[in-house]
């Protein structure tokens, strides 16, 4: 995998990269860099984002500019607890956050993050909404369709009635 774990040098880049992709959609959020920071640097238990960048740019005096972000996928942490089970007692569940392809296709990127899931943040399970790009690429990575649906209520806004692919928005 291409993917690394984001830090705080990859902020501008990715905020600028994730900035850009949810202009595409109908309802998103807008972060500010700050806000950005706040929801999508990895904390352990609670936040993963993995970034892959560009090679780093030589400027005219010789000195290596910052990369740039060109791919980032992200997944919150959820742990349930499991009753009345004497081999397990927890389920480690990862929740699709944002996820950006721009040097990959989309079933790469998201092929990485379930792999980066379980390996490297021990999760049990991958959970995503069909909403964005997702519900293009979750069939092919053999993702099985929920029983229910999500409806977001948004207080003081008109929003007419959206399809999944045109909602730019994951709340946690």
């Amino acid at each position: 995998s291409i993917l690394r774990p984001m830090v705080e040098a990859d902020v501008t880049s990715a905020h600028q990269l994730v900035t850009n992709h949810l202009t595409k959609f109908q309802l998103a959020i807008v972060f500010s860099e700050e806000e950005f920071r706040h929801w999508f640097l990895p904390r352990a238990g609670v936040i993963s984002t993995y970034v892959a960048c560009n090679a780093p740019v030589t400027d005219g005096d010789g000195e290596d500019t910052v990369s740039k972000v060109t791919d980032l996928v992200s997944f919150y942490h959820l742990p349930s607890t499991i009753i009345g089970n004497p081999k397990h007692s927890h389920l480690n569940a990862a929740y699709s956050f944002y996820n950006v392809a721009t040097s990959v296709d989309l079933v790469t990127l998201m092929k990485d993050a379930l792999i980066l899931a379980k390996n490297e943040e021990g999760m049990d399970v991958f959970n995503a909404l069909s909403q964005m790009d997702n519900g293009e690429v979750m069939s092919d990575l053999k993702f099985g369709i929920g029983d229910g649906n999500l409806n977001y209520y948004l207080y003081n806004w008109c929003c007419p009635t959206l399809k999944p692919e045109d909602v730019g928005i994951v709340l946690l």
